[in-house]
């Protein structure tokens, strides 16, 4: 793909002739079909976070139950399915065999300047690291689950046990957490409650775009270290980032 880009571009820049296009094969992801929507119990669920407990949290990427987060996150997310490309997990919360909530990370976009200003790395270690770093792409409670503190316990959950299923599957770990919040929308309760670190603002320009104007809405970036060294892990030849932010857990069920 980045050696036929690369042609193209020479070709448009009058430096090759390139051959006649023999076919023009049609694109799967362009024309993926919406997940099937799958029905699930949506009697409502209020009360005490206690009453919900215990809670099971399960990674769900290459399981059976794979396809009924495909659809929860398709029908109930404001954003939709699309599939992720590269490193990436899926878990569904199950309370009493019920799904509450769906959460998802993938591979943490090349460039994000509050972020890398925070962690203070350099190009190199960057491009070397950036793997180490999960962003958390989706995360939806259920319409009709209504329990006040559930979001940011589970938040909690999940990043306990996410350096290590990324170790399980992808056979390294993860040292830092990221995510956007759309701010004309929500306002990030649940990511301040559970102690996640504001940094900053995204550019609105969009991972792929071309212009230095913003075409997207701007969204808050909130980090969260799951390590104390985490500067030195993502930047072993030395940050430029000097401050310590201590990380408080949230309760457990």
């Amino acid at each position: 793909m980045i050696c036929r880009s690369l042609l193209l571009l020479l070709e448009s820049k009058g430096l090759i002739k390139l051959p006649p296009r023999k076919s023009t094969p049609s694109n799967p992801l362009a024309n993926r079909k919406k997940p099937p929507k799958i029905p699930v119990d949506q009697t409502p669920v209020e009360g005490s976070l206690s009453k919900l407990c215990p809670i099971n949290l399960e990674q769900v990427r290459r399981t059976p139950i794979e396809k009924l987060f495909n659809s929860l996150i398709s029908e109930y997310h404001y954003l939709g399915y699309t599939q992720p490309v590269g490193e990436h997990l899926k878990y569904i919360a199950f309370s009493n065999d019920r799904p509450i909530a769906c959460l998802a990370w993938s591979s943490a976009p090349w460039y994000i300047g509050s972020r890398d200003r925070f962690i203070g790395w350099s190009s190199e270690a960057r491009q070397k690291n950036l793997c180490l770093i999960m962003n958390n792409t989706r995360f939806l409670v259920l319409p009709w689950v209504e329990v006040s503190h559930l979001a940011s316990h589970l938040l909690a959950l999940n990043r306990r046990r996410l350096s290590q299923d990324w170790q399980r599957i992808y056979h390294h770990p993860v040292y830092l957490l990221e995510t956007f919040v759309d701010t004309e929308r929500f306002q990030g309760t649940c990511y301040k409650a559970d102690n996640w670190i504001y940094v900053g603002q995204t550019t609105g320009r969009g991972k792929l775009s071309k212009s230095k104007m913003p075409t997207l809405p701007k969204k808050a970036v909130y980090l969260y270290p799951l390590t104390k060294d985490f500067r030195s892990k993502l930047n072993p030849q030395g940050s430029m980032a000097s401050q310590r932010f201590p990380i408080q857990e949230a309760s457990q069920c």
